[in-house]
């Protein structure tokens, strides 16, 4: 009887203790920081809330629950008022912490004298990741609406890929991965590029936002056309029929040789060369973008 009545009390106590809020609320941890990166990850947030006034001590802890640096000292925070404390990745002496994982400590002064210990973890990284390889899957683009060219890569640790022309940032992968592929539509800034060679630069950025060095990404050729016309120089008798291959993504493109013209889709055109000896000029057309052949045209 005396088992069943401890039994029946310590489960009532614990319900009890599952009603009582804890007066630590609204918890947010940043995840990942790197001190080195000079961008919005250089510092790790710890975000609270209280239900009641109180003095609060915010300390970081290493894997072993030793401290590693005082974040805030009996800092006075106010009821409800959500409050950021930072952290920038560095120990009380100065130096910066090695990589590894830390917690969040917060101690409260007056409400329990009692430490919250956070498991969440705050992931300080400062290595670099490298790419290891990169190369596009084509060497041209015929670029247009719903077209691109995908790049290869391989990174030396899970990293966003980010594609560069000199230095200014083209597209970033939203995965993280070791490998995969990168797509660029041939666009800066949402504009078609003009037909031209483009010399791509393949870099990785992980998600403490620790990235490439410029010295250490690697560089990717890309020739960036629209349509293209095989051969470019025709001699041919006047009125016998002559065929180019048209080189496109475009699903139909136009054409105007002398006063013949139209629309065809396909990669091969076949037309009468005019019957009139002369040079004439076979262009042809997709969405503004335009190729020329040249077709000599001998007597019969």
């Amino acid at each position: 009887m005396g088992l069943l009545v401890a039994t029946v009390a310590a489960f009532a106590i614990t319900e009890h203790l599952k009603l009582i809020r804890s007066p630590v609320y609204g918890t947010l941890v940043s995840k990942v920081l790197s001190p080195a990166c000079h961008c919005s990850t250089s510092k790790a947030a710890v975000r609270i809330r209280l239900r009641h006034t109180d003095r609060v001590t915010v300390t970081i802890v290493d894997s072993h629950h030793h401290r590693v640096a005082t974040i805030a000292s009996q800092f006075r925070m106010e009821a409800r008022h959500a409050h950021s404390f930072k952290w920038d990745g560095h120990t009380e002496t100065g130096s910066v912490a090695p990589d590894g994982v830390y917690y969040p400590w917060v101690y409260l002064e007056h409400a329990a004298h009692h430490t919250f210990r956070f498991i969440n973890k705050i992931t300080l990284d400062t290595k670099i990741p490298n790419v290891l390889s990169a190369a596009a899957e084509k060497a041209v683009l015929f670029a247009g609406p719903g077209r691109s060219v995908a790049l290869r890569y391989s990174f030396s640790e899970p990293a966003h890929a980010v594609i560069y022309l000199r230095r200014r940032q083209l597209v970033v992968g939203r995965p993280t991965r070791p490998k995969g592929k990168i797509k660029w539509a041939g666009t800066i800034g949402g504009s078609p590029v003009p037909e031209g060679t483009y010399v791509l630069s393949v870099g990785a950025r992980d998600d403490a936002g620790n990235q490439t060095r410029i010295a250490n990404r690697i560089r990717v050729k890309v020739v960036v056309r629209y349509i293209d016309v095989v051969p470019r120089r025709i001699l041919i008798r006047a009125g016998k029929r002559l065929t180019v291959r048209v080189q496109t993504d475009a699903a139909r493109y136009k054409w105007r040789l002398g006063h013949q013209h139209g629309a065809r889709r396909g990669k091969v055109l076949r037309l009468h060369a005019p019957t009139t000896p002369g040079t004439y000029r076979l262009v042809l057309s997709e969405h503004g973008h335009s190729t020329t052949a040249l077709v000599r045209v001998r007597a019969k």
